[in-house]
């Protein structure tokens, strides 16, 4: 039985780790897999500065790193800016996905230009970053909002009235406007809008959290690690410190 860690980028409770383990009813995985949620204890508030990428990172490398001495097979990263990965991969080897790049990555698998549908627009740097470190600047028609405040631990529930027609309405003018051929979700805390936008839209919409899932097992199977040329491994590896700083932050 491979197993995989999904690393959830805020500290919650299992009712609301319930929401993102939703995730995994979009996506058929074989018997022979399984994925376990466990929330970070170092997190910011929302992901909105440079001041919150750098506690993020932390706190997801902090979250991840005994993962491949826990027993598991690979790591996916809960959220679109793909926080932490480079740091997990320089400490870990077995896969780290990050759903963020490798969104990108497939939408170029099925169409020549894609749009990225955020919920707000103080996202957007997310995005511009990853699309920088990729080079694919060229590739993507837009970045649009729907101009939605988002809620990291309820995710849309109670809100699909509003929030679904208004991310369907972003949706469309990235087609209609801005030429996309294919669409991405620019948050897995997105994920339960999915299956309404997918039935509506006339281009694919990809779902970032359940394409990690199938990537993690895929990359499992063939045997594919990350690569030390791109992400050597550090000379002192900062687990107790990691740990001690978590602790902290968890108030223990």
């Amino acid at each position: 039985m491979a197993r995989v860690l999904v690393v959830v980028p805020f500290p919650m409770d299992e009712g609301n780790v319930a929401k993102r383990r939703a995730q995994l009813d979009a996506v058929r995985l074989g018997d022979g897999i399984s994925f376990d949620y466990r929330p970070v204890r170092i997190a910011p508030a929302n992901y909105v500065s440079q001041q919150d990428s750098v506690l993020a990172d932390v706190g997801i490398l902090e979250a991840g790193m005994t993962a491949q001495a826990e027993g598991y097979d690979a790591v996916c990263i809960d959220t679109v800016s793909d926080s932490g990965m480079s740091a997990l991969r320089s400490v870990l080897d077995i896969p780290v996905i990050g759903p963020g790049r490798h969104a990108m990555l497939a939408a170029l698998m099925l169409g020549e230009r894609f749009s990225i549908l955020a919920m707000w627009d103080r996202w957007r740097h997310l995005y511009t970053k990853t699309l920088a470190e990729l080079g694919l600047q060229h590739k993507c028609a837009s970045i649009r909002s729907a101009g939605l405040q988002p809620n990291n631990q309820s995710l849309l529930a109670g809100k699909e009235d509003e929030f679904f027609p208004a991310l369907h309405k972003a949706a469309m003018r990235c087609v209609e406007e801005d030429g996309a051929d294919v669409i991405l979700l620019g948050s897995t805390t997105m994920h339960e809008a999915h299956a309404y936008l997918a039935e509506r839209l006339p281009v694919p919409i990809i779902n970032p959290g359940p394409l990690t899932y199938r990537l993690a097992e895929a990359a499992i199977k063939l045997r594919l690690p990350h690569s030390r040329a791109s992400y050597p491994s550090p000379s002192d590896v900062s687990n107790e410190r990691l740990s001690a700083m978590g602790a902290i932050a968890q108030g223990l």
